[in-house]
This record gives structure tokens, C-alpha cells and sequence, in this order.
């Protein structure tokens, strides 16, 4: 157990860094306003008669207070609102056994992933279960906690063994799991920001552009068939997870996007140039491909690389001069808008 007193240890040093930030008190305290709006919602007794503009107001950060990226799969998941109500009653009920109930549930409507029906269950019964989406995951791997799962285990039997570690890990805190939900967030974040963006550009011009790259980061995510690359590549996606290649966690960071060609086997790391200098950029996408060779590629399979940058300086074309061209390449990004007249007839 040595690996475990070690995460809590660093997490302990994460939540007392944190405390001093006003975006994760508020992140904490919003817990007893979002379970007094959603609760009630997701109880079996209002399951039956559960509207579709409720639902979909849960899926909105400015709603639940912690989720950004709830709401990209919710046009599946309301085609159907009675296929929808019947699998919340089966995930919510614990009369049933864990990992059957979500493996069914999740089976049961297209878009209802781990994520998401972990966030519900997080608000229905804060007190017994934690929440399992890529930030979790991916700082459960920063950790070296993360459980090696044994072939032909189910999504459902994951997160039970998982709940456990949750569960663990909050009372050897001594917070509730609303607060270690944001502790991961937390986490992930000052890992990844080691080094990124300092002394490349100032810090006005680079919060600027990370927002900027974060909306393109959405955008490709939610528009990808529609891009060049959806044309040869689908966004990579696992059981229980049908976008699991956005943010995709690993032990050495999130990758940006992960997809599989459709036709060969092969990999592609995505990467945003999200003010990086060129080595930090390419460094970062040579080790996110250098795990997926490790720890998802096949015997035969290729791994490519992909950096997409709104600025491209002559020093990461100097470094890509040393690297296979065919398996990282580079694409320079745009963004495009026109202006419209407003006529007062639309009044």
C-alpha cells in the first residue's frame, strides 16, 4: 500500500494548494445547491415523468457546477426519453447489483456514458459514490493507482472496483466525494501545466489563445466527421464510452484527441499547440504517442502524430525535420467568420 499512501499524500498537498484558489471553493461549495436542484429530479418516484428540458439542464456546466462536457452526446440521449427514464431507474436502483446495473443501464441508450451516469449517481447518493470520467481517470494514473484490469472486464465491474478506491481516497482525506471530484480537476491541471507557456508569449496573449484552442478543441470533438481528418479517422471510443478519445487519460498526461483510422491499423495522436514552445509541443506528442504504442497499439499497428497550431515558427519546422514524416505531421489551424446585415424587417 505503499503507492496509495503516497496519492493521498500528494493529493493532501494538491487540496491544501487548491483552498487558496476562489474557483475550487466555489467549485465546493455550489454541492448543496446542485444536489437540492437535481436530486429530486433523478429520484425513482419522478424518474417516470422526468422532462427533457430537465434532463438537458443537467448536462450544462453552468447548471451542475463541475461538468463541462456532458452535453455533446445529447441528441442521442433524447431521441428516446422513455428508453432514457427506464435506464436512469436501473442505474438508480440499489436493490441491484453495481456493475450489472450499469453495464445495462449504459448498454441501454446511446450516448450515456461513464461520465455521465456517474455524475448522477454522485448527486443522487453523494455519499457512496465517486465520479469516473477522464480527469478521474487520468489522475488515478498520475497517482499510479490506477487498477490493472483484467481482460474481459466490464465497464460496470471497473467502476465498482473503482468506487472503492473513491471511497478510500475521500475518507483518508476526509472530504466528501463532491470535494474530490474537484481535487482531481485540480490535479490533472497543475500536472499538465508544468513548463507550458512560460516565457514563450505573455500571459495575456496566451490565456487568449488557450481559449481560443479550447473552442476548436470542442469543435473538433463535436464536428469531427465533418473535418478533414473525420474523413479517414473516427475519434477513438471504449465501452461505456463512445468519445472516450477526447482528453484521453493517460499516466503521463491527457491526450488531446485520440483517434483509429477506418481503414488500417493505425493510431493518431492530436495534439493543440496550446501556447507551447516547439520542443515542449513536440516533446509532448512524441511520449502520448510513445504510451499509446506501449499500452493500446497492437502487434503490427502504427501510431501517428498530429500537432495542430495556430502559429507555426520555424523552430517546430526545424524539429520536424528530424522526425518520419509520416508519422508526425502538422496542420495550421484557421479561423473564419463573416459579417452579415441585419435587416429591421426580421423584427
Amino acid at each position: 500500500m505503499v503507492e496509495f499512501d503516497h496519492a493521498v499524500e500528494r493529493l493532501r498537498a494538491t487540496l491544501a494548494r487548491a483552498k487558496q484558489r476562489g474557483n475550487f471553493q466555489t467549485s465546493v461549495e455550489a454541492r448543496d445547491e446542485v444536489l437540492a436542484r437535481y436530486q429530486p429530479i433523478f429520484t425513482p418516484q419522478h424518474l417516470p415523468d422526468l422532462t427533457e428540458e430537465e434532463f438537458r439542464s443537467f448536462l450544462y456546466f453552468e447548471n451542475n457546477k463541475h461538468w463541462t462536457g456532458l452535453y455533446r452526446q445529447v441528441r442521442p440521449l433524447t431521441a428516446d426519453m422513455d428508453a432514457l427514464r427506464q435506464a436512469l431507474a436501473l442505474l438508480l436502483d440499489e436493490g441491484l447489483p453495481l456493475a450489472k446495473r450499469f453495464d445495462d443501464a449504459l448498454s441501454g441508450v446511446k450516448g450515456l456514458g461513464k461520465a455521465l451516469a456517474t455524475a448522477i449517481l454522485l448527486v443522487v447518493y453523494p455519499d457512496r459514490y465517486g465520479v469516473w470520467n477522464n480527469t478521474s481517470e487520468s489522475g488515478l494514473k498520475i497517482l499510479d493507482i490506477w487498477p490493472d484490469f483484467g481482460r474481459g472486464t466490464t465497464v460496470g465491474q471497473k467502476y465498482e472496483m473503482l468506487t472503492g478506491i473513491f471511497n478510500h481516497l475521500a475518507t483518508a482525506l476526509d472530504i466528501d466525494l463532491w470535494t474530490l471530484d474537484s481535487l482531481w480537476w485540480e490535479l490533472v491541471q497543475a500536472e499538465e501545466k508544468q513548463g507550458v507557456g512560460e516565457g514563450d508569449v505573455p500571459a495575456e496573449v496566451y490565456e487568449q489563445r488557450f481559449r481560443l484552442e479550447r473552442h476548436l478543441h470542442d469543435f473538433l470533438a463535436g464536428n469531427w466527421e465533418q473535418t478533414e481528418l473525420g474523413r479517414e479517422w473516427v475519434i477513438y471510443s471504449e465501452p461505456g464510452d463512445e468519445i472516450a478519445g477526447y482528453e484521453y487519460p493517460t499516466g503521463v498526461g491527457r491526450i488531446d484527441i485520440l483517434a483509429r483510422h477506418k481503414t488500417q491499423p493505425a493510431w493518431l495522436v492530436v495534439e493543440l499547440k496550446r501556447g507551447h514552445s516547439a520542443d515542449q509541443a513536440l516533446g509532448q506528442l512524441l511520449r502520448y504517442m510513445g504510451w499509446v504504442k506501449r499500452h493500446l497499439a497492437g502487434p503490427g499497428e502504427e501510431v501517428r502524430g498530429l500537432i495542430v497550431a495556430a502559429d507555426v515558427d520555424k523552430n517546430l519546422l526545424y524539429a520536424l525535420q528530424a522526425v518520419d514524416d509520416r508519422r508526425v505531421s502538422l496542420m495550421r489551424y484557421q479561423v473564419q467568420f463573416h459579417l452579415e446585415p441585419v435587416k429591421l424587417a426580421e423584427l
